[in-house]
């Protein structure tokens, strides 16, 4: 019966239009009274408690971060050198795509400004040399996901914090898995490009290789220092964020000197809108991860589950599906901070490392950001390539088939997670 509330409470708020963060309030109350305990102070508490939480700073400094990095001109630095690279190979620009979005996905770690970001910048070169748009946005939105895999991700400190798992072991479990989805990317590209009849850029002369790389040297230190410091000790993600926003600003003014005060001002603006939104949803999902615990709700799924806890690679192709499911219709943070708390115990009872289990959680909520119907990422794209949702799914299908393989593969092979990050850590 608890279960039902829970379901029924929450997908009703969500189905009539109430935001999730309130709907999330709205089953929390429902369980309350079902359970005979409504209290006022204990909501107010877990609300506080729920937002109150030093990880959660991180959020804003990445948000802060990428910001800083498109208003300064880092962004656009860093196409330039993917540009450089591959722009005179058949099908370059998509190999630009995907090596620009690699390395804003190691900067800012979130999928919808980086995909924003790739739109911008490369949609108008790609019409323009008679690559096919919705294929284009397909492929810069699958792209964009793998934000929240490649670390810093705005992802992982989330659910971190909710699953209170090592948000630094989550960051370096990602790379792998990260690098792995970008290579499904380049050969679904390389088989659906080559036969394309589009204009090939000149190749560029090693000077001007060594010029684009010149200009866009400090961009490209970032994600050493992020990463560097972070696998040696040298901080915490916290700190990760508050080094990666200073440094990108300063480059922005110093070197760069390309932020003026209103874009300043936008940027600031930009990321604290980003930040309310996410910290509103992690506060009111603590209350309803409270009353989850309180009624057992995850015993009651485990014995539904019962049937598949012995084999750890069913159980976890099954909360793969459930979670995929679920993120067809929820957004990223959401989908993180409902099911988490449910299915911790279950994957803790079945001898599954949390570790790959939160990795294999954000690539599957991840991949759900390019499915429709919602589809976040699939939505900027759209809005910024100005294309119709039908051209963006039919765009898409590709490369979502080879992500999907990529969790797939993830599945029957775990050490494929565990291994490296075992070594990584």
């Amino acid at each position: 019966m608890t279960a039902v509330v829970f379901l029924v409470s929450l997908f009703g708020a969500i189905g009539i239009g109430v935001p999730i963060a309130f709907s999330l309030l709205v089953c929390a109350i429902a369980m309350m009274l079902l359970m005979g305990n409504l209290d006022a102070q204990i909501m107010a508490q877990k609300l506080i408690d729920g937002a109150d939480s030093y990880p959660l700073m991180a959020i804003p400094f990445f948000l802060l971060a990428g910001e800083f990095m498109n208003a300064g001109g880092l962004s656009r630095r860093i196409v330039n050198v993917a540009l450089a690279l591959f722009g005179h190979f058949r099908g370059g620009l998509g190999y630009v795509v995907i090596g620009t979005g690699l390395l804003l996905a190691s900067l800012s770690g979130s999928a919808i400004a980086d995909t924003a970001t790739l739109a911008v910048m490369l949609i108008p070169l790609m019409r323009e040399a008679g690559y096919q748009v919705g294929r284009s946005a397909g492929l810069m939105a699958a792209t964009g996901i793998i934000a929240p895999i490649i670390p810093p991700s705005v992802g992982f400190v989330v659910l971190g914090v909710t699953a209170n798992i090592s948000i630094v072991r989550l960051f370096m479990a990602g790379i792998v898995p990260g690098l792995l989805m970008a290579s499904s990317l380049v050969i679904a590209w390389w088989f659906i490009s080559r036969r394309d009849n589009v204009t090939v850029l000149p190749k560029q002369s090693s000077r001007e290789v060594r010029k684009a790389f010149r200009e866009a040297i400090w961009a490209l230190f970032l994600p050493l220092i992020i990463i560097g410091g972070l696998r040696f000790g040298i901080f915490t993600p916290t700190e990760a964020g508050v080094v990666a926003a200073v440094y990108a600003l300063a480059i922005s003014l110093l070197i760069y000197r390309e932020m003026t005060p209103k874009a300043l001002y936008y940027a600031i603006l930009n990321a604290g809108r980003m930040t309310a939104v996410i910290m509103i949803l992690v506060a009111a999902s603590m209350v309803t991860a409270f009353l989850i615990t309180i009624a057992s709700l995850p015993a009651q799924l485990m014995s539904v589950l019962s049937p598949f806890m012995g084999s750890p690679i069913l159980l976890m192709a099954v909360i793969v599906l459930t979670v995929f499911a679920i993120g067809m219709v929820l957004d990223f943070t959401p989908a993180i901070t409902i099911l988490v708390p449910v299915l911790l115990p279950i994957i803790k009872a079945a001898g599954i490392d949390p570790i790959y289990f939160g990795v294999m959680f954000i690539m599957t909520a991840a991949v759900g950001m390019i499915t429709p119907p919602v589809g976040a990422v699939l939505n900027t794209v759209c809005g910024v390539s100005r294309i119709s949702m039908d051209q963006a799914v039919k765009g898409v299908l590709p490369f979502l088939l080879a992500e999907i393989l990529v969790l797939v593969l993830l599945v029957l092979f775990p050490a494929i997670v565990t291994v490296p990050a075992s070594l990584f850590n």
